[in-house]
């Protein structure tokens, strides 16, 4: 049997389960990006909020273009477990906070009702990096920025609100950029500035664009995972997520309309949200990269088994402890030193099976405020970053690999670059005075010269 309103009370009892009303559950959330991440992170969230008394929170999720998700999850009436594994053990939760999952680009009309419904108080997003259209110096790419976007949907509910004198939302980043809020809000911005600046000042005087931290590792999940989840609920669902046992929410405390009761189901609603971003877009997400790329180089799959490579390993401790931490200003109470650890336990748990492939998407769109920032701080002190400039060796090693396993927008223009420079210039058309990414920053000779052994070394 496959997993429904009709089949939950068939549950075994070790599976937890939401004990609300969910049908008495007004939609409060407009989520785009409505993937593995969110269904383990804020719906999670969410889901226990209202579990714990909080009323009206229900989600709507959107798919910006495939239908993949909402096949999964409507048969399902939207619900789906969260399994936790770590050291061998699973438990798993079933989640109801998500009531109905719209397709974008095929059902416009009902996305722009449900954004200018006055219910609807706030729109979030898990949309990766890539989502947000950003062009190689961080302003928005309005070629990029039409058909299948996040902006022209936006516009077309918000400008349906304001014209019904609707109140403000609250347009909520969950991704991996720094000052995601603030980024959010300068794009729509820009948007709205060309396609209609009276939404866009609508939209400054009536919304909140707050900061968000999110972290929880998410691999995507197999068809083995299904098996194994189904043996544990003793229930068919084909939109069940697993995950670590931690996570983190960081927002910052700065809403239109009023929020859910996050904070009482863990997570911390602050004034600043910087240094846990930063430290998280360094450390963590630095780290990340690095073991996809130099593990992939040296034919690994999963991140445990990278983490386990003691050469990895090596830089991987060189990038976060002796590189991006120092770059960091710690807020108070923050250990980055403990954070550090806890981040290469989590790294090294088996139970996850976390793909490099997955990590290693979409690269030329992370490593800016992953890599380059770190850099940069270190160069405007004289110092060197060794591990950073291998794994950048190491990414540059990946671009020019197979293109069948290559998922980058960059993927085509980096290609070219090689064939125009080859091995030796490859680095300086890339990070030189005159490459794409030299506005974040410029790589000087040693630079250079580290990216490239590491390049040929990796390529061989």
């Amino acid at each position: 049997m496959r997993l429904s309103s009709t089949t939950i009370a068939s549950l075994p009892r070790q599976v937890s389960r939401f004990e609300y009303d969910r049908d008495a559950q007004a939609v409060g959330i407009v989520h785009f990006g409505i993937g593995a991440f969110h269904r383990a992170h804020q719906a999670w969230y969410t889901d226990r909020a209202m579990d714990a008394g909080d009323r009206g929170w229900a989600i709507t999720g959107v798919s910006l273009r495939s239908p993949a998700v909402a096949s999964r999850m409507l048969p399902q009436d939207c619900l789906y477990s969260v399994t936790e594994r770590s050291s061998g053990a699973a438990s798993a939760r079933i989640v109801g906070s998500v009531r109905d999952v719209l397709v974008a680009e095929a059902e416009r009309e009902a996305l722009a009702a449900r954004l200018a419904a006055p219910g609807t108080r706030i729109v979030s997003f898990t949309i990766t990096e890539k989502g947000y259209c950003r062009a190689t110096d961080g302003s928005l790419d309005h070629d990029l920025a039409g058909t299948g976007t996040i902006y022209p949907l936006l516009a077309e509910g918000l400008r349906r609100r304001m014209a019904a004198g609707g109140t403000g939302l609250t347009l909520l980043s969950c991704d991996n950029l720094a000052a995601n809020g603030r980024q959010l809000a300068r794009l729509l911005g820009d948007y709205c500035e060309r396609h209609d600046p009276a939404l866009g000042r609508w939209i400054a005087a009536r919304c909140s664009f707050p900061a968000t931290m999110v972290d929880r590792i998410v691999p995507a999940t197999t068809p083995a995972d299904l098996a194994g989840v189904e043996r544990l609920i003793g229930l068919r669902d084909e939109a069940a997520v697993l995950t670590e046992r931690f996570s983190q929410w960081v927002i910052e405390d700065r809403f239109a309309a009023g929020r859910p009761r996050w904070h009482e189901v863990g997570a911390q609603l602050v004034d600043d949200v910087a240094s846990y971003e930063t430290a998280k877009l360094r450390m963590l997400n630095g780290a990340h990269s690095a073991l996809a790329y130099l593990g992939l180089g040296r034919g690994h799959r999963f991140v445990h088994e990278a983490i386990a490579d003691a050469e990895i390993l090596a830089i991987v401790l060189r990038i976060m402890v002796d590189e991006a931490a120092p770059s960091l200003e710690p807020g108070p109470g923050q250990d980055l030193a403990g954070y550090a650890e806890t981040l290469l336990a989590r790294f090294a748990n088996a139970d996850l099976r976390h793909e490099l492939r997955q990590i290693a998407m979409d690269g030329s769109q992370k490593i800016p405020q992953r890599w380059l920032e770190t850099l940069a701080f270190h160069k405007a002190r004289g110092n060197t970053c060794p591990g950073l400039l291998t794994a950048m060796g190491a990414w540059l090693a990946h671009l020019r690999g197979d293109p069948a396993l290559v998922s980058d927008p960059f993927a085509e223009q980096a290609r070219g670059l090689w064939q125009a420079a080859g091995e030796e210039r490859f680095a300086e058309a890339m990070f030189g005075a005159q490459g794409p990414f030299a506005a974040s920053c410029p790589a000087d000779a040693f630079d250079l010269r580290t990216i490239t052994a590491a390049l040929r070394q990796i390529g061989r």
